[in-house]
C-alpha cells in the first residue's frame, strides 16, 4: 500500500526539482529541518524562548543559530567572507536581552532555508570540490564539505531544540 507523500520524510518524497543529484541529500536535510522546526514551534509561547532549563541553550538561541549557520556556512560555500551584519547577528545569538518572537524567528529561519535552496539550485557540480576558506583563519574546506556541514549542523540543532522544547512544555 502506498503512503501519501506528505506523510513521508522529505528524502523519501523524491528529488528536489532543479538540484543536481549530489546536493539532494543536503536539500532534503534542510527541508526536513524546516518542517520539523515549524511543527514543534506551533503554540510555543514567546515568554519561554529565552528560558534555559538545566542550563541548556534556549529556544531563541537555537532558532537564531539555525538561521545563522545556514547564512554563514552558505556564505563561505559561495566563496565569500562574512559581512558586518552577519558578524553582528552571530554576536546576538545568545543575547537574552533581545525582544524576539517565535513568529519572527520562524520567519527568519524559513527565509534562510529558501535562500539556501536557491543557492543550492545555482551551484554547479564542477565547483563542488573547489577550495573554500572558512573564517578569518581561512580554514581549508571545499564547497561540498561546507554545504554538507551546514545541513548536518542544522539537523544537530533541530534535535537539541526539540529536547529543550519538550522540557519547557512539560515544566
Amino acid at each position: 500500500m502506498n503512503k501519501p507523500t506528505q506523510n513521508l520524510e522529505v528524502w523519501m518524497r523524491g528529488p528536489i526539482a532543479g538540484l543536481i543529484p549530489l546536493l539532494q541529500p543536503i536539500a532534503h536535510a534542510i527541508l526536513q529541518a524546516r518542517e520539523e522546526v515549524n511543527l514543534m514551534m506551533i503554540d510555543f509561547p514567546d515568554a519561554l524562548i529565552w528560558e534555559r532549563p538545566s542550563g541548556v541553550a534556549s529556544v531563541a538561541f537555537h532558532l537564531q543559530h539555525l538561521s545563522g549557520v545556514l547564512d554563514r556556512i552558505f556564505t563561505y560555500a559561495n566563496n565569500q567572507i562574512l559581512n558586518e551584519d552577519q558578524l553582528e547577528q552571530l554576536a546576538l545569538e545568545s543575547d537574552s536581552t533581545q525582544y524576539l518572537t517565535v513568529k519572527g524567528l520562524l520567519t527568519r529561519f524559513n527565509n534562510q532555508v529558501n535562500k539556501a535552496l536557491t543557492q543550492l539550485k545555482n551551484t554547479e557540480e564542477k565547483t563542488l570540490l573547489e577550495f573554500r576558506g572558512v573564517g578569518r583563519k581561512q580554514i581549508p574546506s571545499n564547497q561540498l564539505g561546507l554545504l554538507f556541514h551546514a545541513a548536518e549542523h542544522t539537523q544537530r540543532h533541530v534535535g537539541q531544540l526539540l529536547v529543550t522544547i519538550r522540557i519547557l512544555k512539560n515544566s
